[in-house]
């Protein structure tokens, strides 16, 4: 249980930096504070909903695009985040494009960094 807790705080956590970085970095995107939290939990489902779904749908139908599932269900996660909360705006194209790439590397980073602090304190000592 406590293992899927720190999985879930991971993951809402990698969500959060990556759309603070790409409200930062990128014209045309914005964050609202009060619905930043709605935005960012919307977000976290839609990629844990949408990645395997896509990476199912790859397989069978399309091999060659599995490297593309991360941005493709990237986009479609802030899309989803972006309609449905007032916590996330993205205007132009470019914009569009740029967030989704810079969201989709800083989450898989933070995915990978944020377990090692997490987890570091919890190992038993020897």
């Amino acid at each position: 249980m406590t293992r899927l807790l720190l999985r879930v705080a991971v993951f809402l956590g990698s969500s959060a930096i990556g759309l603070l970085v790409a409200g930062w970095l990128v014209p045309g995107v914005s964050l609202s504070v009060w619905g930043f939290v709605a935005a960012v939990v919307i977000f976290t489902l839609a990629q844990a909903i949408l990645s395997p779904l896509f990476v199912k749908m790859a397989t069978r139908y399309a091999a060659a695009f599995l490297g593309g599932i991360g941005l493709v269900s990237t986009f479609a996660a802030l899309l989803l985040a972006s309609l449905l909360s007032h916590g996330l705006s993205i205007r132009g194209v470019g914009s569009w494009i740029a967030a989704t790439v810079v969201v989709w590397l800083v989450t898989a980073a933070a995915t990978v960094v944020l377990p090692k602090l997490v987890l570091k304190d919890t190992q038993p000592a020897s």
